[in-house]
């Protein structure tokens, strides 16, 4: 359970409490990698996946949504080298526009941009 993708590995979104990832949980984050290989190709550019998988209890550790997209390794939390989190988010809209990659939820944060492929579209801004 190393490489996803070609430039993603599992370790990248493990639990930031080091617990031990579900297998269901581990095959939502396999589809979601090809997602972010998908905008990683196209933005050319590395991703930084600051969070994403959260087992329940980390992520109310730390004032996460009850039914966070996190919690089934659907979701990430990512910065893309030399992109604000503004351009991000549109990056990703346009991908979802164009199907290249899956409908979900998109949050806009001063200092990342929220993914997730939960199969309705999504829209929020939290920034300040």
């Amino acid at each position: 359970m190393g490489d996803l993708t070609k430039n993603f590995n599992k370790s990248e979104f493990d639990c930031n409490s080091g617990c031990d990832m579900p297998e269901d949980v581990f095959e939502n984050v396999e589809v979601h990698a090809q997602n972010l290989q998908t905008i990683r190709d196209f933005c050319n550019a590395s991703i930084k996946i600051n969070s994403g998988y959260r087992c329940p209890s980390y992520n109310k550790s730390i004032g996460g949504a009850s039914k966070s997209q996190h919690m089934t390794g659907n979701a990430s939390d990512i910065v893309i080298s030399g992109y604000t989190p503004d351009q991000v988010a549109d990056i990703v809209e346009g991908l979802i526009r164009i199907g290249a990659i899956e409908e979900g939820g998109v949050g806009r944060y001063n200092t990342f941009t929220h993914y997730d492929r939960r199969g309705t579209k999504s829209r929020w801004d939290n920034r300040t």
